[in-house]
């Protein structure tokens, strides 16, 4: 009896002092403390601490306190899981659907390349403008041009702001299987993608800018000299008519 007693209070400690080393591992963690609260983990986990396991699981897979190691995360999961810890089975059924949706995610951490934000009614390609217009017609032709091209353009940077960032745009059943390592280079990359399509379409707009710019001032002068001579004319007819 004797001895069964002092059996039952040794395991009733060992359970008191891996309550607390969890609590402490919790604690490390919450500080940010990674490698202590890591190793702390480790220690309770070859224990056999399911709990510690599976926080162990979620430290490998999210890269806390070094490189994601999946191969680890699934081990600690799949210990911790077969002891009916809920979360690591879920972690589990997360990683199996990670390899069915490889490809989604590689599209946004590294393919996405943006061409939906300048196609269809936002793609808004360059009016022809000529360097001068001296027909009424041409003339109304080329402003119908340049405020259809203004509309449009107007309308794609209204879109690329409010798309801003453009990490919300990856669905949510992608960004539930991203670990903490593959979002922070699919932001990267999609800020990148970005920055390049609102490049190109300042760059192309300041030309078309130019462009109008050119063609307004020449047909302008060109109207003005043109009405000059158109006022002066009848004028000039007037005095003849009266010196005869």
């Amino acid at each position: 009896m004797k001895k069964t007693a002092l059996l039952f209070a040794g395991l009733l400690l060992a359970g008191f002092v891996h309550a607390g080393e969890l609590e402490d591992a919790k604690a490390l963690f919450e500080q940010k403390k990674y490698p202590e609260a890591m190793k702390l983990y480790t220690k309770l986990a070859n224990a056999g601490n399911v709990e510690a396991q599976q926080s162990l699981g979620q430290m490998y897979w999210y890269g806390e306190a070094g490189e994601v190691d999946e191969a680890k995360a699934t081990m600690w999961f799949t210990k911790a899981a077969a002891k009916g810890n809920k979360v690591a089975a879920d972690s589990l059924v997360i990683m199996q659907q990670r390899v069915a949706r490889r490809a989604d995610i590689d599209y946004w951490v590294s393919k996405y390349d943006g061409e939906d934000l300048k196609s269809g009614k936002f793609h808004c390609p360059a009016p022809r403008v000529p360097p001068i217009s001296k027909q009424s017609d041409e003339i109304d032709r080329v402003a119908n041009a340049i405020n259809k091209w203004q509309d449009c353009y107007n309308g794609f940077v209204q879109n690329l702001n409010a798309v801003s960032p453009l990490s919300n745009r990856i669905p949510a059943d992608v960004a539930k299987l991203m670990n903490a390592a593959e979002m922070e280079k699919a932001k990267a990359h999609l800020a990148q993608v970005q920055e390049n399509v609102s490049e190109e379409a300042k760059v192309g707009a300041k030309m078309t800018l130019a462009d109008v710019a050119v063609w307004r001032s020449a047909t302008e002068a060109y109207i003005a000299e043109h009405n000059a001579i158109v006022n002066k004319a009848p004028k000039e007819d007037s005095i003849s008519s009266k010196r005869k």
